[in-house]
């Protein structure tokens, strides 16, 4: 608590609907975390989504009856299971989605990596998670209904091979807060080395 004064950090909840989903044709965790800075422009050749869903992993326990043990029955961990992913976008000029799903359909489809940030209110990335082996599994087309004026979406359902979430991105966006307060001075006397990371998690 004494660090939060003098810093003026803060730790608000973060808006649901700031975020850039970027699909990454590479497998290396390395060059993922290297291409946050990129997510933006990444997202921008892919069309921009408007709703990402499915960051989700669960845990079903193995159920054990151990003997003599009558009042209970032990629980151990067993295999996580994840959730799959669905990106939803307004249709435009391009086929992006449909491409990808397609290349499966006729044999030249291609794995991809997934980036998903989420930002601050000052648009600095305050969570950062990304998927390996996105696998597009289901892809739907708008729904069109003459009797209404709704956007035109498009979604696509990928299955992967897990959900990765990196960390100390947060860190970045308490500082960006603090210099926006006017607390940067501070800050820095506070964190130390901190501010030289922001270069690299941006």
């Amino acid at each position: 608590m004494a660090l939060l004064a003098p810093t003026a950090l803060r730790a608000d909840p973060v808006l649901n609907h700031n975020f850039v989903v970027s699909l990454l044709d590479t497998s290396s965790v390395l060059a993922t975390i290297g291409s946050a800075a990129l997510s933006a422009a990444l997202d921008v050749a892919v069309g921009g989504f408007s709703e990402c869903s499915g960051i989700e992993m669960t845990m079903k326990p193995e159920p054990y009856k151990e003997g003599g043990a009558n009042g209970f029955t032990r629980q151990f961990p067993n295999r996580v299971e994840w959730s799959a992913i669905t990106l939803k976008k307004g249709i435009g000029s391009g086929n992006t989605l449909w491409d990808w799903h397609y290349g499966f359909v006729i044999g030249k489809g291609k794995r991809r990596d997934g980036l998903i940030v989420l930002l601050s209110d000052l648009h600095v990335p305050n969570n950062v998670w990304f998927f390996r082996r996105g696998l597009p599994s289901k892809y739907s087309g708008p729904q069109m209904n003459a009797m209404q004026n709704s956007v035109a979406i498009e979604s696509i359902e990928i299955t992967h091979e897990g959900i990765f979430q990196l960390p100390f991105v947060g860190a970045a966006t308490a500082l960006a807060s603090a210099v926006a307060g006017g607390g940067f001075g501070a800050s820095i006397a506070a964190a130390g080395s901190t501010p030289g990371a922001i270069g690299n998690l941006l």
